[in-house]
């Protein structure tokens, strides 16, 4: 039985697995059920990225500290993190993927890198 390319509808040559007839077939599919449907989500998701990238440039070792006015002359926006983190000891750190941070005393924030 000869199978159809999902992007293109192509027959496949090669391997019984193919789904795709080439590369290009395969990207051009993966990027139209991937893109942001949106642009509530599409908003939402550059600011995730946007926050992401301050946090990952201001945190290159792991473990840091800033200020508040440092990350918001950066256009860091408060309001958007992927998941809170409630440590035993009562501490609240945001997280947005793997770089949080946490509310120090004074407006200052402590950065830190989860290991994956």
């Amino acid at each position: 039985m000869m199978k159809s390319c999902l992007e293109c509808g192509e027959k496949i040559i090669g391997r019984e697995d193919k789904k795709f007839c080439s590369d290009g077939c395969r990207n051009a599919y993966n990027n139209k059920i991937n893109k942001d449907s949106n642009n509530f989500m599409r908003n939402i998701n550059n600011k995730l990225r946007k926050n992401y990238r301050i946090l990952s440039e201001l945190n290159p070792e792991g473990k840091s500290k800033t200020t508040r006015a440092k990350l918001l002359s950066k256009g860091f926006d408060f309001e958007f993190f992927t998941n809170v983190l409630q440590t035993k000891t009562g501490n609240t750190y945001h997280f947005l993927y793997d770089q949080g941070y946490m509310l120090l005393d004074n407006d200052y924030y402590v950065l830190v890198k989860k290991d994956l």
